[in-house]
């Protein structure tokens, strides 16, 4: 149900050396939907993803204060309470970041390594997960016969495709992406795009993105992030042409 909040910010504030980078931030995003941010550069908006995975906290000398509640299936939970376990987040909130960053190895073992994480050494169960997970990012077909070649040998596109599938071989109910697309072909972006409406489906998908076009094809929500306020941006209505 796309009316079902998956998240709920409220009195959200970001910290570094003290320094305010995110102000009293508190919105709402709906289940299954894209919601996009923008803004100028350098204004918070990858750190803003990092308060929805707790990534912040390897870097020292930030902080943040106020609630982050995801619901998860059992109502809504506080990630940002210290008892809330960091590995069970990270398995539900995915990451994807703007450099495709494979592992250095085999392209099964890459989809596989965070099944290895969390214990998972049955490859009879390990193998269909990461097929799946290579298909619903529309990349098996590209690597099936050759999933013990050097992920990093993959092209650009092949590579972020690689990275969210990744992502996904742990199911998680929220993805969030950071410019996904920012450095790749025309081509490369279109499978991307058409694969983000393909998983929202059972994700609740969170991008950061600097195409305004890209952005009116996918999002379903568009927020803006400007002087630390994350507002929600209305669609502009086309002017009409006098003649």
């Amino acid at each position: 149900m796309k009316n079902k909040i998956k998240i709920q910010i409220k009195d959200l504030w970001f910290y570094y050396k003290e320094r305010p980078i995110l102000e009293n931030i508190g919105i709402t995003i709906q289940k299954n939907t894209i919601t996009s941010i923008t803004g100028p550069s350098g204004q918070g908006k990858s750190t803003f993803l990092m308060t929805l995975n707790r990534l912040w906290e390897s870097i020292d000398g930030t902080n943040v204060k106020g609630n982050v509640n995801i619901n998860f299936g059992k109502g809504f939970e506080d990630i940002n309470h210290k008892n809330y376990p960091l590995p069970q987040l990270r398995r539900k909130v995915g990451m994807v970041f703007q450099v495709p960053n494979p592992l250095p190895m085999s392209i099964y073992k890459n989809i596989a390594f965070p099944l290895k994480l969390i214990g998972e050494k049955d490859q009879k169960k390990t193998f269909p997960k990461v097929e799946l997970a290579l298909k619903k990012a529309f990349l098996w077909e590209e690597v099936k016969d050759r999933l013990s070649e050097d992920a990093t040998l993959l092209s650009g596109g092949q590579q972020q495709r690689l990275c969210i599938a990744r992502a996904l071989v742990l199911e998680p109910q929220v993805l969030l992406l950071d410019e996904p697309t920012s450095s790749l072909d025309e081509t490369s972006v279109e499978v991307i795009e058409h694969l983000l409406l393909t998983i929202k489906e059972k994700c609740t998908i969170i991008l950061v993105s600097h195409y305004m076009d890209q952005v009116k094809r996918i999002a379903d929500k568009k927020l803006v992030l400007s002087n630390r306020q994350l507002t929600q941006q209305e669609d502009k209505p086309l002017n009409k042409v006098k003649g």
